[in-house]
């Protein structure tokens, strides 16, 4: 006899099986797979990406369990089990659909155990190239071939169209790494980001080939240019095609996307295509392009009908492609960058403004409040179809004007600093996808060396202490601050004084605004620079935040094991750092600490750092068989 947990995903059930009906699984521990189970995991496709099948568990929306053979008790209590384990999945209203097939074996308390769920791909939600990885830009290869062909073999230009499609290629990749820059330096726009958790390695992962429309794009032109070759032979320059664009762009593309996307909000094409775009939990640049085939191939015709029209009207222009495309993926950027840049004072001067051009608040409310906010720039067309939230305006004016509201303190700063050239290239406001995983060096970072080496220079001129990362852990924040130095400035003499004074005043600047903790890392906790901190602790006596660093912090956790009845501990390494640490602070609770070190002098210099009246709890020794009465 088999019982069956049929596990309710938005697409089709999955069926454990298992081979001993008085054992049955528990569905507890088959959502917690990296405690319980020991699997024979295999890695499919998955929305673009690889994954393991277990992890599919985070977009469960329910569970049936048909338990045969089981007590009616025990079937209410691991029903009760398995829907309090559902609880915060059940919040969760992002549905995905996921591509391809997957088989799954695994053992389960020495017990075969089988999932196994078969499902086909939706018509045209996978990409095309979705399993070439990085081989997908080679599609762009016989663009770059035939330009340089005609240019080297057949002394003309004739196909300078393919050189115009890669130029716009690498100039829309460009825009969304800067965008990506942007909204990943908290150190500007901390108090201005809309939703202010982060983005987590699953989304990134998620979002990692956010450019396939821009491959898909590249094409489509290409063909376009050889099916009708007058589209390669453009002006450089006529003004009449950019009013055209205007006009083509607000009478069919704006409608036309309004629609398309509200139909896209259908519980089908939801559920098995527009999903996947709303399952990123917090807006980046990156995710205006994460979505499924036909879905981009929709937006394709969108941009595709204003420059199209223009020329077929006699008024295109090169520039006016590059303008048009550039624009569009600004303002698509704009839109999901997270951070509010359009201050509200404008829509004050201008209220028309408001409805001829969309803010990143009000998209979020898109993707916060799915039924309102469709338009693709314009909220005009909001308007008209009264898909319109009425929240948009006073979000937007709450978050622009209030911005230093928005910041919340830190409960706990990491200090840290640069370590070298190379890896300084290794932040999520450089290059995302690079910065997600360990780092390595990698040959793309050549380029990028001189520039961040101008980038240290300015840093060393003019800079200060700044914020790199923030994360929450058991409810409270925390940020790591980075002091604007590289890890060889701290063996220059000269530059001793400056980096304390950035030091110094990142610890007053957490003491002002209400840390309760910061900690020094690496070398800015040198001795030989400040004696571990105590240089800023002994000028500023009067701080309210603890100054810390990995020793103390250490010692914290080995005194905090040490029972509070113990009168003696005996201390190996107690001349170190640490060991000295340990050892004053035990003085002073009256506890005998056996310090074993064949140094007289060292013992001596930490006996007189103790207070007259507890130097006498420091005993030096110097062999092991003096602990062979310590319980500690």
């Amino acid at each position: 006899m088999v019982d069956n947990y049929q596990l309710v995903f938005t697409m089709d059930p999955i069926y454990i099986e298992y081979s001993q009906p008085d054992k049955p699984l528990i569905p507890q521990k088959l959502l917690r797979p990296s405690q319980q189970l020991c699997a024979v995991r295999t890695r499919e496709m998955a929305n673009g990406k690889r994954v393991e099948i277990l992890r599919l568990c985070g977009f469960l929306l329910g569970a049936i369990s048909r338990l045969s053979a089981i007590p009616e008790k025990r079937e209410k209590r691991e029903k009760r089990e398995l829907f309090s384990i559902l609880k915060p999945s059940l919040k969760e209203k992002r549905e995905l659909s996921f591509t391809g097939s997957w088989k799954n074996i695994f053992v389960y308390r020495g017990k075969l155990v089988s999932c196994v769920r078969k499902k086909m791909a939706s018509p045209l939600s996978a990409w095309p190239w979705e399993n070439l990885g990085i081989f997908k830009y080679v599609l762009c290869g016989p663009l770059a071939a035939k330009f340089v062909y005609s240019w080297m073999y057949e002394d003309s230009l004739k196909d300078l169209w393919c050189l115009h499609i890669l130029l716009i290629c690498g100039l829309r990749g460009l825009i969304h790494q800067l965008w990506s820059t942007y909204s990943n330096m908290l150190f500007l726009t901390r108090n201005r980001r809309i939703m202010q958790q982060g983005v987590d390695f699953k989304q990134i992962d998620r979002e990692w080939d956010w450019d396939n429309f821009i491959i898909l794009q590249a094409l489509s032109a290409s063909m376009g240019c050889l099916i009708f070759p007058s589209l390669a032979n453009l002006p450089l320059w006529n003004p009449k095609g950019f009013i055209a664009l205007q006009l083509l762009h607000m009478t069919i593309s704006e409608p036309l996307y309004y629609w398309a996307h509200r139909l896209f909000h259908e519980s089908y094409l939801f559920t098995h295509y527009h999903s996947l775009h709303h399952s990123s939990p917090v807006l980046h640049p990156f995710t205006a392009g994460h979505a499924t085939f036909l879905e981009h191939l929709i937006l394709s015709i969108v941009i595709g009908i204003p420059i199209i029209g223009s020329i077929l009207m006699g008024y295109g222009s090169t520039s006016m492609v590059y303008g048009y495309v550039l624009a569009f993926d600004f303002l698509r950027c704009l839109g999901h960058c997270n951070v509010e840049v359009v201050p509200h004072e404008i829509f004050n001067k201008l209220p028309f403004l408001r409805y001829f051009l969309y803010t990143p608040t009000y998209h979020s409310l898109h993707h916060s409040e799915q039924g309102t906010n469709f338009c693709l720039f314009m909220p005009l067309f909001d308007a008209i179809g009264k898909t319109l939230n009425s929240n948009s305006w006073q979000l937007h004016k709450k978050i622009t004007s209030d911005s230093w509201k928005n910041s919340k303190v830190p409960d706990f700063v990491f200090l840290a600093h640069v370590v070298d050239v190379t890896s300084a290239m290794h932040q999520p406001f450089v290059w995302r996808s690079f910065a997600s995983m360990p780092f390595s060096t990698r040959i793309f970072l050549v380029p990028g060396w001189p520039v961040t080496f101008i980038i240290m220079l300015i840093m060393w001129a003019r800079s200060k202490t700044f914020l790199v990362t923030f994360y929450n852990l058991r409810g409270r924040l925390h940020q790591t601050w980075a002091v604007p130095r590289f890890g060889f400035q701290y063996f220059l003499p000269f530059a001793t004084e400056g980096i304390n004074n950035h030091i110094e005043e990142g610890i007053l600047r957490a003491d002002r605004i209400g840390v309760k903790v910061i900690s020094l890392a690496a070398l800015n906790k040198n001795e030989a620079l400040n004696g571990g901190g105590t240089l800023f602790v002994n000028k500023h006596p009067d701080l309210k935040v603890r100054v810390v660093h990995g020793n103390t912090l250490t010692a914290a956790v080995i005194l905090n094991e040490i029972p509070e009845d113990v009168k003696e501990v005996f201390l190996t390494g107690a001349t170190s750092k640490l060991g000295r640490a340990i050892a004053l602070y035990l003085c002073r609770r009256r506890v005998y600490v056996l310090m074993l070190t064949s140094s007289t002098e060292r013992f001596q210099n930490i006996q007189k750092e103790a207070p007259l009246d507890c130097q006498n709890y420091l005993v030096q020794v110097t062999k092991y068989q003096a602990a062979q009465n310590c319980k500690v």
